[in-house]
């Protein structure tokens, strides 16, 4: 019954057909018949002819002739961009699904790259049926409706609505270096070993280094040596090659700590608040489900091994 109804629907509104409407594109981007009729690979005549149909059809003109050429009537230039927009948009999801009916196109803030990369190759190396297509970009947030995405992991607070998402961790934040950065004092190093480090920071406006720093009792930065950057993934990297001390996410560099190329020398932990959520819009495809739950089931297991490290060797707090 649901399809009939959405037939009936479609035929009530009695669209004009899509070669018609792509010739009112052309035409209407080239104000003339001759170039349109080039550009369309049809006469001149048939271009004529479909126009003329067209504005019977709809019951106004969309075009003023005139001896210099064409110009759009008001209602012409009215309809232009929309049809436009439904081509474009016909356009994508043919090129979309005619690429690869089996790709899936992620969207992704840069710094969760650390994390997600790698278990996304492992994810198309245990089912080499499924592609994944990861796009890393330094907005944080999607917009399904206008980004053309299967899913996307979005950095920030939680969204309001858990429909269609999924909690993967929350970002905790702590000094990170390489092991030997950093002089030791009967195992444990103390703030002050900043004082003459390059602190090197993920934002412009240090709030990450001045948000741990306050939880540890110090109200402004320990050393006038910086280095800025654009995402938290290049900070981290600088940091692995030995350049300074960076404010870390102690998921996005588990497997870096784990593998002993960086350490967190101090056992304060600062919860920020954010938190990385994957977001997916209605209807997910099998493919797409088996992704969700394959990176949940990660998502889980890295919540375990940090809760792991809190437990031992660090403490954690939330920022105020």
């Amino acid at each position: 019954m649901a399809l009939s109804s959405e037939l009936s629907h479609l035929n009530a509104l009695n669209l004009p057909s899509l070669n018609v409407l792509k010739t009112f594109a052309v035409v209407a981007q080239t104000l003339n018949l001759t170039h349109a009729a080039t550009l369309l690979h049809i006469t001149q005549g048939a271009v004529s002819r479909q126009i003329t149909g067209l504005e019977m059809s709809l019951g106004y003109p969309l075009f003023l002739r005139q001896a210099r050429g064409l110009t759009l009537t008001p209602r012409g230039a009215q309809l232009l961009p929309p049809v436009q927009q439904a081509l474009a948009l016909m356009g994508e999801a043919l090129k979309r699904v005619g690429s690869h009916p089996d790709t899936l196109r992620i969207k992704c803030p840069t710094c969760s790259m650390r994390w997600l990369l790698p278990r996304v190759i492992q994810l198309q190396n245990d089912r080499p049926d499924m592609r994944i297509e990861l796009t890393a970009s330094i907005a944080h947030g999607v917009d399904f409706s206008n980004e053309h995405f299967d899913a996307a992991v979005i950095f920030g607070r939680p969204p309001e609505s858990q429909r269609r998402a999924h909690h993967l961790f929350d970002e905790v934040l702590t000094p990170v270096c390489t092991p030997d950065f950093l002089p030791r004092h009967n195992g444990r190093t103390d703030v002050s070993e900043l004082a003459d480090k390059t602190l090197l920071h993920p934002t412009r406006d240090r709030r990450d280094w001045l948000m741990w720093l306050r939880e540890e009792g110090v109200q402004s930065l320990p050393s006038a040596k910086s280095q800025h950057f654009d995402t938290l993934d290049l900070a981290i990297n600088s940091a692995l090659q030995g350049y300074g001390v960076a404010i870390g996410d102690l998921t996005l560099i588990e497997d870096d700590l784990q593998a002993g190329r960086v350490i967190a020398p101090f056992p304060l932990c600062v919860a920020s608040g954010a938190a990385y959520t994957l977001l997916y819009p209605e209807n997910p495809t099998p493919a797409l489900t088996v992704a969700i739950d394959y990176l949940t089931e990660e998502a889980r297991l890295s919540r375990e091994k940090l809760s792991a490290l809190l437990s031992t060797s660090h403490r954690l707090v939330s920022a105020v």
